[in-house]
């Protein structure tokens, strides 16, 4: 196992005026047998970033380390890492057993050993029965465990997951982030994972680093990422259905400060410890997440219209309209509210996220 280090790591491809700067200045500690998972949309640097840690692209600045060594200019070969593709990328004339041992097979590890890791890592991912089966007869599930184990069975001090699930039906996913987050706790192994899907990092990592347009946004645990995200871009990609947000402007109301909506008459109340961070006046982008919107009577309700009602079995996601502010809340799916139906929403003022209008960084 190994800690990994990259310190103001960044990549351009190409050069001149068609230069792509991919990864900006990353800063990223992943420590010692910890789950990482490196998560955001298409295009956000994700890939580019595991890339130069298994050492398939050369860094244009910056260090990356394994524990104390420095590895940004070692071959891919002597870093001592494994990965594993969202292609299964198996030998399709190879049983399942030489698949798994083929790695060995090559750096001259006897014969014997190399049956014996095999079945150490086929009890592991529970493909016992499969080892003498061709890849061809084998499940998307199947051929996934063995393409996990073909990595894990070289004992790797970095373990990289990219995009392993992308394949995968929903219940054979389901099934896959049990077996990941088992096998984490198991071998202990440093593992980054690199996925455009929230519900998978948020599931399986310990930490989740939340990346767009090339830079590092936040690195934190579900909790923090979901209720301090660091800014609107954090806010609206973790959670679903996704956050509302109305542009706002703080202004004096008795002893306190409330958010008036520029385009609709919702007003939002505030917690005080989220009231010390605003002057009056201030423009401010305020952030609530669906989940936290209940059909109650409250001392300060905001009103609405219904415009759809989603029914999804155990919930239903409304979408209301105030003016020409569109915004969602999720509620219990026997509310029985239809199209043009008035509502009147209750909330509490801790759950209302600010946001400042130019940086759209969190405040307070």
């Amino acid at each position: 196992m190994a800690k990994v280090s990259l310190r103001k790591v960044n990549k351009i491809y190409g050069s001149g005026a068609s230069a792509v700067h991919a990864v900006q200045d990353l800063d990223l500690e992943i420590e010692n047998g910890e789950f990482v998972a490196l998560l955001g949309p298409s295009g956000c640097g994700k890939t580019s970033t595991l890339r130069m840690i298994v050492g398939l692209e050369a860094i244009t600045s910056g260090d990356i380390y394994f524990g104390e060594r420095r590895v940004s200019d070692l071959d891919p070969q002597d870093r001592n890492v494994a990965m594993a593709f969202e292609t299964y990328a198996l030998y399709p004339n190879f049983t399942v057993e030489r698949n798994l041992t083929f790695p060995l097979e090559v750096r001259g590890v006897p014969e014997a050993e190399r049956k014996r890791k095999a079945m150490q890592i086929a009890e592991l991912l529970r493909i016992t029965p499969i080892l003498g089966e061709l890849p061809g007869a084998l499940s998307g599930g199947q051929q996934q465990r063995v393409s996990l184990g073909r990595a894990l069975i070289r004992e790797p001090s970095v373990f990289i997951l990219d995009e392993v699930m992308s394949h995968l039906d929903a219940h054979l996913k389901f099934q896959m982030l049990f077996d990941l987050k088992r096998l984490h706790q198991e071998l202990g192994r440093t593992m980054v994972y690199v996925t455009h899907d929230q519900v998978e990092a948020l599931a399986l990592a310990d930490r989740v680093a939340v990346m767009s347009s090339a830079r590092l946004q936040q690195v934190g645990d579900r909790n923090a990422l979901y209720n301090r995200p660091a800014n609107v871009f954090v806010a609206d990609f973790i959670g679903e259905p996704p956050t509302n947000f109305f542009r706002a402007e703080a202004q004096a109301n008795g002893d306190g400060l409330v958010l008036r909506t520029e385009d609709s008459d919702l007003t939002f109340a505030l917690a005080p410890e989220r009231a010390a961070a605003l002057q009056g006046g201030r423009r401010v982008i305020v952030g609530l997440r669906p989940q936290n919107l209940t059909l109650s009577a409250v001392e300060r309700p905001l009103a609405a219209e219904v415009l759809i009602n989603e029914y999804l079995g155990e919930r239903a996601i409304l979408t209301l309209k105030n003016g020409a502010t569109r915004f969602r809340a999720l509620v219990p799916p026997d509310t029985g509210l239809k199209r043009g139906d008035p509502v009147r929403l209750g909330y509490d003022p801790r759950d209302v996220m600010i946001f400042d209008a130019e940086t759209e960084a969190l405040l307070g």
